[in-house]
């Protein structure tokens, strides 16, 4: 038999410049998908010869790479199911003709179900393209093969462009050889730590060895060629799965929390997740990546899949392995679909079940957890609401009352007598926090307030405005009352200040004070400090002032309430040189000065820090001449 010209089908050449020059984001995946291709016509021979043993194969199904530097080719040997001249044409003529989607096809007319022919084998060639991933780093293209159960081989040939030539062949056994001739800039790819660098990195963990063979003389096999997540889980030790953490990248610590689990269903995936127990570097990058990596039957396809994990779990590393997900044509990404969907549902089930447990069953490694992922974690009370109330179970607070952190569980079971709500104070340091002027009349009364310094939670907290039915109120807003809770012994040696005693001092500091402040009136929980501000009602808390501050420096927020402590013997004082001599000079200095000490109290600088520094050296002037 003579060699045959053939021209590719209609618009294929157009389509395949496509292929070779946009479908795929980086050349080095050619190798993924030849070799894909090959474990799949090794598949496909183990599978038909279950039935018909003149197909088995004479030796043990294998991959095998030969390059050749000096002919700057690479050659991909397999002895699985090969090819006719029939197949040829209709898999290799015809883009986007997939002998894997036929061969399925077939398997299911012979099945019962659908589903019956799906879950006998599972291939990953489904859509025809993969092979021509071959012309991006070779101007031509020889593809020698011999199928099982004949004696005739034939040459398929093509540059990629005018067509392609079938020829006849000689083949001692069967299966497959595919020659690339190499592009003058593809040379990188008869390096020996090149495709074993690239064969790990996609093909690790598929069922064949993966052999490097230059000049055909086998020298060593480049992967793994099983994977650790298809064992059963009472066969894998801690130090195995520890190993493999550290194997794919995901630090030089020792995972806090391993979850395997195998879950078959409406769809079929296998998932080996690990919690770290020390951050990523990466965990706080603007782009906010997850780093699971995906498989399809073993066969790596990406570890930046953001629809398979939400991006508040994103500290969580490991492996999604499933034959349900739909890729488009290049096998890069994902596309919508309910697999998913269910698959990122269950995923982020598990983990904050496994998270909850360890709560509960071993609370100082949870805490270190929380001390090092928390503020990640909190990013999904505002990101995702079908898990906010389980989120929110999990999550750790700062106590003011015991400096440690607490659930919101905790804080419920800890509440003073009469206490229905829930206090938190929003500051930008646990430090800052814990000097406020603000926690004074709830330290007196031994009321605890939660701590909150993340820049999240000024925004879930709006979302979520109580827990178990108890609202959320913040110290430093509004007119926080605490009169009902049992005085303290101070409180009780003392009458409760009558406002229009102090009507004149009040007077006296909004009219110095002027638009700097929204009003001056009397706090109801100072107990040491003199003075401090508050937001009103449905104002914002300082920190949010401070993130819009950030984001937008003419940002100036609106003013805030003086609160003075009547009780001070400073603003006594003042309320008596009120009364005798409001014109006195001394108020005016005094006023500003109250003024600008709450403002550092709440961690701002004085507004006219050459102003603040003129006051503070009159008054000490007066004081000591």
């Amino acid at each position: 038999m003579s060699t045959m010209t053939h021209a590719f089908e209609a618009d294929t050449g157009q389509i395949l410049d496509i292929v070779i020059n946009a479908l795929y984001s980086n050349r080095e995946i050619f190798l993924r998908e030849l070799i894909s291709n090959a474990s799949d016509a090794l598949d496909k021979r183990a599978y038909l010869a279950t039935t018909d043993q003149t197909l088995l194969a004479e030796e043990e199904g294998a991959i095998t790479l030969i390059p050749d530097a000096d002919k700057n080719t690479l050659t991909l040997r397999d002895n699985g199911i090969g090819l006719s001249e029939e197949d040829m044409k209709n898999q290799l003529g015809t883009i986007a003709r997939s002998g894997t989607k036929q061969f399925l096809q077939q398997l299911s007319q012979s099945a019962e179900s659908k589903e019956d022919a799906s879950g006998t084998l599972s291939l990953i060639g489904q859509f025809g393209v993969g092979f021509y991933s071959a012309f991006m780093v070779a101007d031509k293209v020889e593809v020698i093969s011999r199928k099982a159960g004949s004696d005739a081989a034939h040459t398929w040939s093509s540059d990629g462009k005018s067509g392609y030539e079938i020829s006849p062949a000689s083949r001692d056994v069967a299966g497959t050889d595919l020659v690339l001739h190499l592009k003058k800039e593809a040379k990188e790819f008869t390096d020996e730590a090149r495709l074993d660098y690239l064969v790990k990195k996609y093909s690790d963990h598929i069922a064949y060895p993966v052999r490097y063979a230059p000049d055909g003389a086998e020298i060593r096999q480049l992967n793994a060629a099983s994977a650790l997540w298809t064992r059963d889980k009472s066969e894998i030790t801690e130090a195995q799965y520890e190993a493999f953490y550290q194997q794919i990248g995901a630090g030089y610590d020792s995972p806090m929390l391993s979850l395997h689990n195998r879950t078959e269903g409406l769809v079929n995936y296998t998932s080996l997740l690990f919690i770290p127990t020390q951050r990523p570097f990466d965990l706080f990058n603007m782009e906010r990546k997850s780093r699971l990596q995906l498989y399809i039957n073993r066969v790596f396809i990406t570890d930046e899949c953001e629809d398979l994990i939400p991006a508040w779990l994103r500290f969580v590393r490991g492996v999604v392995d499933t034959p349900d997900l739909d890729l488009n044509v290049s096998r890069e990404m994902l596309q919508q679909n309910p697999s998913v969907v269910k698959i990122k549902k269950a995923l982020v089930r598990r983990v904050l079940g496994e998270l909850k447990k360890q709560a509960e069953n071993k609370p100082e490694d949870y805490t270190a957890f929380w001390e090092n992922f928390g503020l990640v974690l909190k990013e999904g009370l505002y990101e995702d609401a079908d898990n906010r109330d389980k989120i929110l179970e999990i999550c750790r607070f700062r106590s003011a009352r015991s400096g440690a952190l607490i659930s919101l569980k905790t804080y419920l079971e800890q509440m003073a007598e009469g206490q229905d709500e829930i206090y938190y104070l929003s500051a930008e340091s646990v430090e800052q926090a814990e000097a406020s002027p603000h926690l004074e009349g709830f330290k007196a009364r031994d009321i605890d307030v939660l701590l909150l310094t993340d820049p999240v939670d000024e925004f879930w907290l709006p979302l979520i405005p109580q827990f178990e039915e108890k609202n959320f109120i913040s110290a430093s807003r509004g007119a926080v009352s605490l009169d009902k809770f049992d005085k303290t012994e101070t409180e009780a040696e003392t009458d409760k200040p009558d406002e229009a005693d102090f009507k004149p001092v009040l007077s006296v500091l909004k009219s110095i004070l002027g638009d700097q402040v929204k009003d001056v009136r009397l706090s109801g929980t100072l107990t040491d400090s003199p003075a401090c501000l508050v937001a009103d009602e449905n104002g914002m808390d300082v920190q949010m002032e401070r993130l819009m501050r950030a984001h937008d420096k003419n940002f100036t927020g609106t003013p805030r309430i003086l609160e003075i402590n009547a009780t001070h013997a400073l603003i006594k004082s003042l309320n008596e040189t009120a009364k005798t001599n409001a014109s006195d000079m001394m108020l005016e200095d005094a006023a500003q000065l109250v003024f600008d000490q709450a403002r550092i109290l709440e961690g701002k600088a004085p507004a006219d820090g050459a102003a603040f520094a003129a006051r503070m050296t009159r008054v000490l002037g007066r004081l000591f001449s």
